[in-house]
């Protein structure tokens, strides 16, 4: 196990991460530290980095210096982006950090800022198509990727810091001020030629601190049910709510909005107006937030190197086996579990009838089932569910990723608890509840077939006969209490799936 430190260095927020990297190429972060020192607030004027701001980000780098100290750091990957990228005294204070703090901080071009966003997020979204839209303190990211090949990128010099200074001295009303922006930026997107080539199925896929923001408020305001940010969908009617909300108010009513940062609250209108007139040029609704963009990236490309060249072609299967492998499971276990799981799926599909995409919530509950037990044995399927709710799993959505921790939970004896179930009415209906309990009994079986955890079933098949499945196991030694432990699922079966259960 590696100990490393990211840190991210932006025109308006500071962030370090500790991550721990294992020898099977899987990281996980167990510390991170956010500061907003604004180093490029006032650039626009003169393209010098200020006093003060200078000041403020070597404390705030003198502080991530301190953790990184604390927490045995010998690896420390420091970046700075476009503030740092544009200031005429870029050498001087790379020198000033340097001797103040004892961090190098490595200089990103345009090119390599827009590259690394697009692989911290293609390498944890499930998304075929896709335009990226990162907006930073001082540049805007557009990157246009089809069928996980990246295509083109853009980046635009200016962000939520320098839009709003551009336009706050000209005595526009707050309105006034996100129609400019708006009408800026859309001729700035005249200039992009390529964006007339993009697929029209594309989805949008907006990155950074505004985004966070914005995804935290509206679910605020629609009471949502998850904390998860990550593959977090915001419609137009939502978006537009928000934005008609926040333009035309002054600083200090918007620091009163719930979920609005203080010390986002003066930019984010210009990063949301800038956001409208891109969804307007494009003709794009629904945003699909990525919590991951640079700083993923970095890690991405320290950890596993191949994802220079080429994303992970399996996000899902990636994100599941690292979770597997930080709560201890015992990995030839899980791999039984699925694979059975997934021949009961697929062996039962003539009586449960659900499409392919349901193998996704399965494959999920499968892997993470007694991740629980972690925590401890009783009750673990409880801790089960709620680890796949909370573990930020990449490439799947949240509706599904509900289901799963609801799969997760009912292998255990009690039936869905309905009152958990009434929280998450905004994702599911009740044709899920019939899903969820039918794909519990098939993991049940599946992790009973699996009860002395030695692989000794190796395949099922499934003949369904009047009122009775019976279902013929091959296996090579003794299975007798895995057939033991899966009859007693029977009654369970025959409620859900109204057939009578033999295992041969």
């Amino acid at each position: 196990m590696e100990k490393i430190a990211i840190i991210d260095l932006g025109s308006n927020t500071a962030r370090l991460l500790i991550v721990d990297v294992t020898d099977n190429g899987h990281f996980y972060i167990v510390d991170q530290l956010k500061e907003a020192p604004r180093l490029g607030e006032g650039m626009e004027r003169d393209g010098f980095l200020k006093p003060d701001r200078i000041h403020e980000t070597i404390n705030t780098l003198k502080m991530f210096r301190k953790l990184c100290d604390v927490n045995g750091i010998e690896r420390i990957t420091a970046v700075a982006t476009a503030a740092v990228r544009r200031a005429k005294n870029q050498r001087s204070f790379l020198d000033e950090v340097s001797a103040t703090c004892g961090i190098k901080l490595r200089v990103l071009s345009a090119e390599e800022e827009a590259l690394l966003v697009y692989r911290g997020i293609i390498n944890t979204m499930d998304i075929p198509k896709g335009i990226i839209l990162e907006i930073g303190g001082g540049s805007t990211k557009i990157v246009y990727y089809n069928r996980r090949n990246l295509l083109n990128y853009e980046t635009l010099p200016f962000g939520a810091i320098t839009l709003t200074e551009l336009f706050a001295n000209d005595g526009l009303t707050p309105v006034e001020q996100a129609e400019k922006i708006e009408q800026f930026i859309t001729e700035q997107l005249k200039n992009i030629e390529w964006l007339s080539t993009v697929d029209p199925e594309a989805q949008l896929i907006c990155s950074g601190g505004s985004f966070r923001n914005l995804c935290r408020m509206t679910k605020i305001m629609k009471k949502y049910p998850l904390k998860t940010i990550h593959n977090y969908v915001i419609n137009d009617n939502d978006f537009n709510h928000v934005y008609d909300l926040i333009k035309g108010l002054d600083l200090d009513r918007k620091k009163k909005i719930k979920g609005l940062s203080s010390g986002r609250a003066d930019i984010l209108p210009a990063a949301l107006a800038c956001t409208s007139a891109f969804k307007k040029y494009m003709n794009l609704e629904n945003i699909t937030i990525s919590g991951n963009g640079l700083r993923t990236g970095l890690l991405f490309n320290y950890v596993v190197p191949t994802t220079v060249d080429k994303p992970i072609s399996d996000v899902l299967t990636y994100s599941l086996n690292s979770l597997v492998e930080f709560y201890g499971c015992n990995t030839k276990h899980v791999e039984q579990v699925v694979s059975l799981s997934i021949q009961l799926f697929k062996q039962l599909r003539v009586l449960h009838k659900f499409p392919r995409q349901y193998l996704k919530i399965l494959k999920v509950a499968s892997y993470l089932y007694d991740a629980g037990k972690s925590t401890g044995f009783y009750n673990f399927e409880k801790h089960s569910s709620y680890i796949i709710l909370n573990a930020n799993i990449y490439g799947i959505s949240h509706r599904d990723l509900v289901m799963a921790s609801f799969v997760a939970a009912s292998t255990g004896i009690d039936d869905v608890n309905l009152v958990d179930w009434a929280r998450y009415r905004e994702l599911l209906n009740d044709e899920d509840l019939d899903a969820v309990r039918k794909l519990g009994i098939i993991l049940k079986i599946a992790s009973c077939l699996d009860r002395s955890l030695s692989s000794v079933i190796k395949g099922i098949n499934c003949d369904i006969l009047g009122d009775s499945v019976i279902m013929k196991t091959e296996v090579e030694g003794d299975a007798s209490l895995e057939i033991s432990s899966a009859l007693q699922v029977s009654s369970d079966f025959r409620k859900n799936f109204k057939k009578n259960l033999e295992i041969l």
